[in-house]
């Protein structure tokens, strides 16, 4: 059932901040003028199911943070070319498919971009959504976590992606060339999906020089591609790894530029423990683990 958002119910949102916007599917360009003026942090909208391209322009002037568009399923080029003007945080996670001209569009986005309904992406696309940075304080993050596979050829193109973090949560394998290739991506890389990881990309991955590194759908971690990871130099996060032998433990504590996050052990050796202990950055460990490691740091 169609609900309107018209501007007297947008008016006095705007005055006493009460009415839940999610339940509208549809929204007059005057309501959106107005609640482009909207300073409180996140607007979200997400049961809006169409958006004129008029009404895109309006809430592209949001300065408040957040825009959360996640009903909309389609979008068009002239609205993809409004929407790219805004700053900040831009949810468009209902979006399960984009053209090429969409996705150029939406490049030019000054801000974090979520597209976590795109379930596939061609090169051409993966091409043009590369191009998106960012600019000023926010850096130019692209979420991308629903994708579940993805060639070669668009990895290629998706590592091109600079400024901020690139986030494919969705992926549950990578090839050896897909890991080669994201390794050159010049921003935080989050990679939460795989489950595991062969000690080739491992080695791969370990050159990546973005900062961050989330690896935490990791349940496991061969002794090789512990060697490898250790030698990362960036944050890296292995929060799904909930025993570690001897010889992964040692290797992680070389681990010496940022912060190394292992919140998921539930047990560790005393050997581990000890060497884990002479990790030289920031270490997170949770619950019991992280008392026995505290021992032998003291």
């Amino acid at each position: 059932m169609s609900k309107q958002l018209t501007l007297k119910i947008a008016q006095k949102f705007l005055q006493d901040g009460t009415g839940d916007l999610d339940t509208f599917t549809s929204i007059d360009a005057a309501a959106a003028q107005a609640l482009a003026q909207h300073k409180r942090g996140t607007l979200s909208l997400k049961g809006l199911t169409s958006l004129s391209d008029a009404a895109a322009q309006a809430l592209a002037q949001h300065k408040g943070g957040t825009l959360s568009l996640n009903g909309l399923t389609s979008l068009s080029d002239a609205a993809a070319q409004a929407l790219a003007q805004h700053e900040g945080w831009l949810y468009l996670d209902g979006l399960t498919s984009l053209s090429e001209a969409v996705a150029k569009a939406l490049a030019k986005h000054k801000g974090s971009l979520y597209l976590g309904g795109l379930t596939s992406l061609s090169e051409a696309v993966a091409k043009a959504l590369a191009k998106h940075k960012g600019s000023g304080p926010i850096a130019g993050e692209l979420f991308l976590g629903g994708l579940t596979s993805l060639s070669d050829a668009a990895v290629q193109a998706l590592a091109q992606h600079e400024g901020g973090t690139l986030s494919l949560d969705g992926l549950t394998s990578l090839s050896d060339a897909a890991a080669q290739a994201l390794a050159q991506h010049k921003g935080g890389l989050s990679l939460d999906g795989l489950t595991s990881l062969s000690d080739a990309a491992a080695k791969a991955l370990a050159q990546h020089e973005g900062g961050d590194l989330s690896l935490n759908g990791l349940t496991s971690l061969s002794d090789a591609a512990a060697q490898a990871l250790g030698q990362y130099k960036g944050t890296l996060f292995l929060n799904g790894l909930t025993s570690l032998s001897d010889a992964a433990a040692q290797a992680l504590a070389q681990h010496k530029r940022g912060t190394l996050s292992l919140d998921g052990l539930t047990s560790l050796s005393d050997a581990a423990a000890k060497a884990l202990a002479q990790h030289e950055g920031n270490l997170w460990l949770d619950g019991e683990v992280n008392s026995k490691v505290a021992r032998y740091r003291a």
